[in-house]
């Protein structure tokens, strides 16, 4: 294993930055660890730990996971591997790491608090909130942002922001003006006509609501999320630094010398559609809370719930299908509510059952993508899912 600067990787990550954003409730609960090779505790968390030990062994798999599954005040942990590979230190539920694009959660959750309060609606237009953007983009709706059917061209695809970052992956960007750099392309599609998941769509979301508010989107994700929901160790940074503790975010392109990733992308170019750094355990508390509703009211709950086609990237475990800011995965055991994200050196899953009162969090520190390894998507997705069954079969 060798750690390297951010020159030193960035031949490697030149030639796939264009998919690198796209393929990107209570603290007093018993936490049970379950470890490798254990001899007690039921069988099916010594299956469960089985599974994600198998991923970590595998050649080029994550060099580390884990997950949390919550039901009620209990947590059980499963670990597997290293949070740092210089150390050999496990990971931890309080360790930092970056949410990917599991943020898109959060600007779905803010929009939706300011709907529920009349700051906004969901048939609000860009040329209503937004008229400095491209007039061709006008009749896009808040929903069609929050539930990917704007056709808006994906910025973080566009040559102009992938060449700057190919040249400093450190970059600051101005995360405000990251349409710019797609100001002069046409919408992909009619609006509402289809689905395609793109991260303009949230960085347009970001921008409304600051809008209606006149308050910075980092203020807002703290009014609106942070509080309500008790997240203490959850923050919307600009730079590249991460708070200490952290897991270690690893590029496996080459198994033989993972490179360590975690600090080598600034986060100002993912902003609202993937900026948000956190831990296992806040993302816990987060998605107990949105995935019910908690914070907007039923009859905002109602229109986030009205399913489409359409998967999150990277697909989550079973049958996908997409809401406003959040995604219904139908597994073979029963249905859980969340979002997926991938950035690299992560890859990351927080679901919840519709009530919120079961919850899985699956972090892996690697980027796992269906462009970059479909096999290894697919056992990945296999895993989580069965993860999935052992939590819906804990409530029965």
């Amino acid at each position: 294993m060798s750690r390297c600067p951010a020159r030193s990787l960035r031949a490697a990550l030149r030639s796939r930055l264009g998919s690198v954003f796209v393929v990107a409730v209570a603290s007093s609960a018993v936490l049970v660890p379950a470890t490798a090779g254990a001899a007690t505790g039921p069988a099916e968390d010594r299956a469960l730990q089985r599974r994600i030990d198998r991923l970590v062994g595998e050649r080029g798999g994550p060099p580390g996971i884990i997950a949390l599954l919550r039901d009620g005040r209990k947590t059980r942990v499963f670990r597997a591997g290293a949070a740092d590979l210089a150390t050999g230190r496990r990971p931890r539920a309080t360790d930092h790491m970056r949410i990917a694009s599991t943020a898109k959660a959060f600007s779905g959750a803010v929009a939706l608090s300011l709907v529920d309060r009349g700051r906004l609606g969901l048939d609000d237009t860009l040329r209503e909130r937004l008229p400095q953007l491209p007039g061709a983009w006008g009749k896009v709706t808040l929903r069609q942002l929050l539930n990917h059917t704007s056709g808006l061209p994906d910025y973080s695809q566009a040559p102009g922001f992938t060449a700057v970052l190919a040249a400093d992956p450190r970059h600051h960007f101005d995360s405000r003006h990251l349409l710019d750099y797609v100001a002069d392309e046409p919408l992909r599609f009619s609006p509402g006509s289809r689905y395609a998941y793109s991260n303009s769509d949230n960085i347009a979301v970001a921008l409304m609501a600051e809008a209606v508010t006149g308050t910075p989107y980092e203020r807002l994700l703290r009014r609106l999320v942070d509080r309500p929901l008790r997240l203490r160790d959850t923050s919307l940074p600009q730079g590249y630094r991460l708070p200490e503790p952290y897991l270690h975010g690893y590029d496996m392109s080459d198994p033989d010398s993972p490179q360590d990733v975690s600090e080598v992308l600034g986060a100002s170019g993912a902003w609202a559609s993937g900026g948000i750094v956190s831990t296992p355990a806040d993302m816990t508390r987060f998605i107990r809370g949105y995935a019910p509703g908690a914070l907007y009211g039923r009859n905002v709950l109602r229109e986030q719930r009205r399913w489409i086609a359409g998967a999150s990237e990277p697909a989550g475990p079973g049958r996908n299908t997409a809401g406003l800011g959040i995604f219904r995965y139908a597994t073979r055991c029963g249905v859980v509510l969340g979002h997926t994200g991938n950035f690299p050196g992560y890859t990351q899953l927080v679901a919840a059952t519709p009530d919120g009162q079961r919850s899985l969090t699956f972090s892996a520190t690697s980027q796992i993508s269906g462009t970059g390894d479909p096999p290894r998507l697919e056992r990945l997705r296999a895993v989580q899912e069965d993860f999935v069954c052992a939590l819906l079969r804990g409530g029965r």
